[in-house]
């Protein structure tokens, strides 16, 4: 009886709790929006007086653009009667790199209007027509800033300068404008020369290649760094690899500059990938275009959602990342962080421009006692790079990668192994799950009371021992 008591006394508190987080969420996403808005015009005025420019906000105004085959793309601003054309060329290719939720986010009115419209008309007759259509253009719907960003970039100009007034300009920022070539920065370790394997290891998001080379470098055995060059990258963007202004940060720029500054820059021939969150997105992908080269996969908390049929795989896989709740605050913070641009361009402006003040404030409150390295790798980016990369790498590329599983799963023989921490709240554990049943053979192992961090930090020397015998099964095999 008792029993029976408190179960319902949870099941009430559950239910009153769950209304209290929609209620709230509703208050505090409608308030984020309009001060999103706000800040959109607030931003185009500064960005104008300091930089002497006008740039139209990625999120404001949107256009119609209309693909016609021979390579033009027809952009037509709202309001406005006149066409503007712009001519490109991979049209096709340079569009479908680009990720609709960089210009396609609806307000949070908006998006629960619908969901309301979905409850109430559950049922939808669709009438087909046995008219003949007369054969019509594709059109999209297109912000015709991406497009303007899409012409700068085929062409070879910067639409803004390599620093804009709201990123930091300190030396370690922008060492990389300093050389002729964009290389990314790449920590090596173990043999030069004669390394019989390679292992390449990519981190997550708004991080560097420090969260391997502070933590799992040291722990290598002398063995196995006799053995294995490691190779720990700083992507496109993030830590001391270039932020260019005018890049996109796509899938296919991420990898491309792995391929030339990773593999190629360092004669890579036969190698293991070890990869981290967003990095899984990209092993994935470099894995595809590889198969006879990878000799291992290891994926530590892959952000892989299965979109269900009907829906739209972006848009679909950004509600699951962020689903505009203010609890828990993990997803409060992915929300705020991937659906309001000029909010997260403000929280960049506080912290990575201000990243050596920060620095030093920490040092001063622990008396330099601990190592920053998270924080270096978590505030030292722009926003236009992790902008990009959060739309265009995780919620851009989640119709592919059914894809490039498959492709793993049928044409690469490599050892799978996904590690996912117990405790892990930006990343579900679903996720591994799901990957292991897009490939049988994937052997995932679940850390108990680890997250999203502490699956490495805190157990380096575990998991190097662990990598070092996934190297060894996968070189006998």
């Amino acid at each position: 009886m008792e029993f029976s008591v408190m179960c319902k006394t949870r099941h009430v508190l559950t239910l009153v709790g769950s209304a209290l987080n929609i209620v709230l969420s509703f208050i505090v996403f409608c308030f984020l929006d309009i001060l999103d808005f706000v800040l959109c015009f607030v931003y185009k005025v500064l960005d104008f007086c300091i930089e002497s420019e006008w740039k139209n906000p990625s999120s404001g105004s949107y256009s119609a653009a209309t693909l016609d085959g021979s390579g033009k793309i027809i952009v037509s601003e709202q309001g406005e009667t006149e066409s503007e054309v712009v001519y490109l060329t991979s049209t096709k290719f340079q569009l479908e790199e680009i990720s609709d939720t960089l210009y396609s986010r609806p307000s949070f009115v908006t998006e629960v209007s619908n969901q309301l419209k979905k409850l109430t008309f559950d049922t939808i007759t669709i009438t087909k027509s046995t008219e003949k259509k007369k054969p019509t253009r594709s059109t999209i719907t297109i912000n015709s800033t991406i497009v303007k960003l899409l012409q700068g970039r085929m062409i070879g100009q910067y639409l803004y300068p390599i620093t804009r007034w709201s990123d930091c300009d300190c030396q370690f920022c922008n060492s990389w404008t300093y050389s002729t070539k964009r290389t990314l920065f790449v920590k090596s370790d173990g043999p030069k020369d004669q390394a019989k394997e390679d292992v390449v290891f990519i981190h997550g998001f708004v991080s560097s290649s420090a969260f391997w080379t502070e933590t799992l470098f040291p722990k290598f055995s002398s063995k196995a760094k006799s053995i294995y060059r490691l190779l720990a990258v700083d992507l496109l963007g993030f830590g001391r690899s270039p932020k260019p202004n005018d890049s996109l940060y796509t899938l296919r720029e991420h990898v491309d500059m792995i391929e030339k500054w990773v593999l190629e820059g360092y004669g890579v021939r036969s190698f293991h990938i070890v990869a981290h969150s967003l990095g899984c997105i990209l092993a994935l992908a470099i894995a595809v275009k590889h198969p006879e080269s990878v000799k291992s996969l290891t994926l530590l908390a892959p952000p892989y959602y299965p979109v269900p049929k009907g829906e739209s795989a972006t848009q679909y896989v950004m509600r699951r990342v962020a689903p505009r709740r203010v609890w828990p605050p993990m997803a409060f913070c992915a929300s705020v962080g991937s659906w309001y641009q000029y909010i997260a361009r403000t929280i960049s402006l506080v912290l990575c421009k201000n990243h050596r003040l920060w620095d030093f404030l920490i040092k001063i409150i622990t008396g330099n006692r601990i190592r920053t390295f998270l924080l270096e790798g978590f505030i030292r980016h722009t926003h236009i790079a992790s902008w990009h990369t959060l739309h265009n790498v995780i919620f851009g590329t989640s119709g592919k990668l059914d894809r490039y599983l498959d492709v793993i799963r049928d044409r690469l023989s490599c050892e799978v192994t996904v590690f996912h921490g117990e405790d892990d709240e930006v990343i579900p554990l679903e996720c591994s799950y799901n990957v292991q049943r897009r490939i049988p053979r994937a052997r995932v192992k679940v850390v108990e009371n680890k997250d999203h961090i502490t699956i490495v930090v805190g157990r380096q020397k575990e998991f190097a021992r662990e990598l070092e015998e996934i190297w060894k099964k996968s070189t006998k095999n």
